[in-house]
């Protein structure tokens, strides 16, 4: 009798040991997200989601938007990024953090497993082929192509589904806008491609075109473990609040809002630009740059890549006026008006100045005018990655026909993983860098011409 009241008594101490951690489990996601004042976020590293922008703070798409939900929780956000959607879903899986908001399509095979927030973008999918490629006119002329999709993408799901009479395969390591990159250099045929980061990489990759629509109006949402309607209630609520007060629209228009097909340089139409635009600016690159040491015509053409002249000029990402300042660098130089034209002139040419001068003296001219202009346009954190990876790569950090190769692979995951700040558009730089170059052989002969003080400082 004694034994059996003691096996009752551990039997009755287990079930109360046993019960807080179920009843822990048993709540709904919100309530731990609030508990914790966190919410982590998983997502990828890509212009659509998560980057560190050239002034290194944190940028994206989902960045903002994930960041503005917390925000009206009155939690903070954590990101831990992953180099590929299986691995992300592998962490949502083990819950190592809340929401996965990776621009991820809400498909019926991931809704058997998880619960999808509301939609908060339409997307298509894009069958991308180098422009030079074949015509595709209808499903079955895609019969006979090379298709390299990611894994565990919503891509797969659409093949698989709607395409079950063509061939394709995935890349276990590659995400989309690498994968771009690879068609650009026609080390592979096709790939898919949501629309949205099609948009944004085609201005820096001109060779890539849309030869199919595969599927149109796929949802994105963020995904999260099922069986939480208090997140998903809270989720809905402020996504509504964001549209009614215009919030959301500025969220789109900063990234999604002016994205402009990149064109191949235009001699004739910079011509009459020179004639007509540059004169009013004329005598201020050549003060701007007698001052810090550095060439007018350089500078002009700098000015041209980022503006075509236009004091008004504004990114998508507030960027602004004819050198096209950010805001902290702007406040860091003293401007109180980014469209004033002569400050921003002034401060665009200091700022080149000051990427020029935290250069390691073993970087010699011409070389290190090309480092700063990169440094100018990618960030220097993303450019002191890509030094670092030359030197792994056994490549020169100092010159720039070593360097002009390695940027580019910061947009590649096997690359940019060990990197300090992440992915990077680096090919960007690097076209950065030629256009202005061409610019600049057309305006040496211009200021010289027109005056005598505005010689080439190199």
């Amino acid at each position: 009798m004694y034994q059996t009241l003691i096996l009752i008594l551990i039997l009755a101490i287990t079930a109360g040991c046993s019960s807080e951690p179920e009843e822990e489990k048993r709540k709904d996601l919100l309530d731990r997200i609030l508990e914790r004042g966190e919410l982590i976020v998983l997502t990828t590293n890509q212009p659509t989601t998560y980057y560190i922008d050239r002034d290194g703070n944190e940028a994206g798409p989902e960045y903002d938007l994930t960041r503005s939900f917390a925000q009206s929780l009155g939690v903070k956000t954590r990101y831990i990024t992953h180099d590929s959607v299986d691995a992300l879903i592998e962490a949502l899986i083990m819950e190592q953090g809340d929401i996965a908001a990776a621009g991820m399509t809400a498909t019926t095979e991931r809704a058997r497993q998880f619960d999808f927030g509301p939609s908060y973008m339409d997307v298509s999918e894009y069958l991308v082929c180098h422009r030079e490629g074949r015509f595709v006119e209808n499903a079955d002329d895609l019969k006979g192509l090379e298709i390299v999709v990611p894994v565990s993408t919503s891509y797969t799901a659409t093949l698989h589904k709607e395409y079950p009479h063509i061939d394709w395969t995935h890349d276990d390591n590659l995400l989309t806008p690498a994968l771009l990159q690879k068609v650009r250099k026609r080390e592979i045929e096709c790939t898919v491609s949501d629309s949205t980061i099609f948009d944004i990489n085609r201005r820096y990759y001109p060779e890539i075109s849309v030869k199919y629509t595969l599927l149109k109006g796929s949802k994105l949402s963020w995904m999260y473990q099922k069986s939480n309607p208090r997140l998903t209630a809270a989720i809905s609520k402020w996504l509504a609040e964001m549209k009614a007060t215009g919030h959301y629209d500025q969220y789109i228009e900063k990234y999604y809002g002016h994205i402009d097909v990149f064109d191949y340089v235009d001699v004739q139409k910079f011509k009459r630009r020179i004639s007509e635009r540059l004169p009013k600016y004329k005598d201020m690159f050549i003060q701007a740059a007698k001052e810090n040491n550095i060439s007018p015509a350089l500078l002009a053409a700098q000015s041209y890549q980022e503006s075509h002249w236009n004091r008004n000029a504004k990114s998508p990402t507030g960027v602004r006026g004819i050198m096209m300042l950010t805001q902290p660098v702007a406040k860091s130089l003293g401007v109180t008006s980014r469209l004033d034209a002569k400050q921003n002139i002034f401060a665009g040419a200091k700022y080149h100045a000051k990427m020029k001068n935290l250069l390691s003296d073993e970087i010699t001219e011409p070389d290190r005018t090309w480092f700063a202009l990169a440094s100018y346009n990618v960030g220097r954190g993303h450019f002191r990655d890509a030094q670092a990876l030359a030197r792994k790569l056994g490549k020169n950090p100092y010159l720039w026909i070593d360097m002009k190769e390695v940027l580019p692979l910061l947009s590649e995951k096997k690359y940019y993983k060990d990197t300090n700040y992440g992915y990077a558009r680096g090919t960007e730089p690097v076209t950065y860098v030629t256009r202005i170059r061409d610019y600049e052989d057309i305006l040496v002969q211009y200021f010289t011409a027109n005056d005598s003080d505005s010689k080439i400082v190199k």
